[in-house]
């Protein structure tokens, strides 16, 4: 055995009491909350930088003993430390800190420090990918996971099962369409979870739903039909992306029911985008009325456009079916785990209409060949095997609480703001006063450090003015700080 390489590649932090010059005289005199002491001197030491991610913190065993109290308070604070995102726990692996000092973090003993954004990401355009690289300290983005929360463990349990089972034909070249596992598990993911009953040969495997949204924009530009009428508000985001295609993208009012099929009856577009089980950005469901209208536009010779972008995540409703469940033959349906796990995986599906499968298997396979194999093997046994439900179950309850914290929050500092769409999700809107220039309130956010969409920014015709707020990706005591800049920002 190689022990100087082990010793190099050893990351785990030794000793108990030692760690952290922790002293258990100290410890022994709090007389309250001691797990909670504990797992702020560690939190304080990650973003710090004295623990870096990819180190084990002690065994809870070893560190319970030298700090002579039980191993609970060791095992409640590493809980609090998991919950928040900071520290993961790898089962033999111990637990590892995934958390780290952000160049965003501010520095208390030199205020100057505190980064700002260099350029204005609001101004005359919405620039997605400068805000993206702005520097902040909390970012309260929507559609943005907690990808602190991926679990290592069970995915890497899931590659050492492919990789120690996988065939020859496994490591070539695959199909274009995506592998038959992974087609078969989502074909039964999308069954339990949102209603569809579909075959894995009508499953298409993609780099995520803006791949989706690429070949669908050059099918329908082949087939003369470069127009999708789009939800306003609506994503700006896939606005942006089927216009650089150069489809056009006609404005449908939305309201509390979600898309006006009147107004979409009136146009002569013959595709629409929707995002109806929990609407972007304003969360409304798609009522059952406008369900029944929708799809019988749709049976008229039209296509639906289904983006089902966090309908796992939902909390105080019952989830609705998707469109496809009901209409299978005129909606184009795509999902993604970008929002259950981790948007780096790209990892996507369609489920279209039969008469276009072969023609998007056909573009998908002359713009890459189809996604990397490996990867989608390994999703395939993280679904078949229970771990990823038991990770959505995990993070629903994460997430509920974030959300909860948020509206606290809100109704606190900001109390004549009005709350929309917090019943599923990863984000809630706020409306604000008619006087409010929501993009300025974003700027100033984001000059203190906060990161934000305006709704603004999301609408193509005049309407009230307010804030996207995502609450998935930040900790508790972050979302309650960011909303306080937020209310600093309109008291301004």
């Amino acid at each position: 055995m190689d022990r100087a390489k082990d010793a190099r590649n050893d990351r785990s932090i030794k000793g108990g009491s030692s760690f952290l010059s922790l002293d258990a005289a100290t410890l022994a005199e709090q007389a309250g909350d001691k797990a909670g002491w504990l797992a702020e001197r560690i939190r304080e030491a990650v973003n710090t930088g004295h623990l870096v991610a990819g180190e084990r913190l002690p065994p809870s065993r070893v560190l319970a003993t030298e700090l002579g109290v039980s191993r609970g308070v060791v095992t409640e604070s590493y809980t609090r430390l998991a919950d928040a995102g900071l520290v993961a726990a790898l089962g033999r692996g111990g637990t590892v800190v995934c958390g780290g000092p952000s160049a965003a973090r501010p520095n208390p003993n030199n205020a100057a420090r505190i980064p700002t954004a260099t350029v204005d990401p609001f101004g005359s355009t919405a620039d997605f990918e400068t805000l993206r690289a702005a520097s902040c300290r909390i970012d309260l983005s929507p559609g943005v996971p907690d990808v602190r929360s991926f679990p290592r463990a069970a995915w890497l349990r899931a590659e050492r099962t492919v990789l120690s089972t996988a065939q020859l034909t496994d490591l070539a070249y695959g199909q274009a369409q995506g592998a038959l596992p992974l087609r078969t598990a989502i074909s039964r993911w999308v069954a339990r979870t949102r209603g569809i009953t579909c075959l894995p040969d009508d499953v298409i495997v993609v780099a995520g739903v803006a791949q989706a949204l690429s070949l669908l924009a050059h099918q329908r530009k082949a087939n003369g039909a470069a127009t999708v009428a789009v939800e306003d508000p609506g994503s700006l985001g896939a606005r942006q992306q089927l216009n650089a295609w150069g489809i056009r993208t006609p404005a449908i009012p939305v309201d509390d029911d979600g898309l006006d099929v009147d107004a979409l009856r009136q146009h002569t577009a013959s595709t629409v985008m929707v995002t109806p089980a929990h609407q972007f950005p304003t969360g409304v469901v798609l009522t059952g009325q406008r369900r029944v209208e929708l799809l019988e536009w749709a049976r008229n010779g039209n296509l639906v456009i289904e983006d089902d972008y966090d309908a796992e995540h939902r909390y105080d409703r019952r989830p609705v079916p998707a469109l496809a469940a009901d209409e299978p033959e005129s909606v184009y349906y795509m999902g993604s785990v970008s929002k259950i796990l981790a948007p780096a995986l790209r990892i996507g599906w369609v489920i279209a209409p039969r008469s276009m499968t072969a023609a998007i298997v056909d573009l998908k396979r002359d713009t890459d060949l189809g996604n990397a194999t490996v990867p989608q093997l390994s999703l395939a046994h993280l679904m078949n095997s229970g771990d990823l439900e038991r990770h959505l179950r995990t993070m629903r309850s994460r997430h509920r609480r974030r959300r909860d914290v948020m509206i606290g929050a809100l109704r606190t500092r900001i109390p004549h703001a009005v709350i929309v769409g917090a019943a599923a999700g990863l984000h809630l809107t706020i409306l604000l006063p008619d006087d409010l220039d929501d993009t300025a309130v974003a700027a100033r956010c984001l000059q203190a450090g906060v990161k934000m969409h305006p709704l603004s920014w999301h609408r193509q015709s005049p309407g009230p003015p307010g804030l996207v707020l995502g609450y998935a990706a930040s900790t508790e005591a972050d979302i309650a700080e960011g909303i306080d800049a937020v209310a600093q920002s309109i008291a301004e």
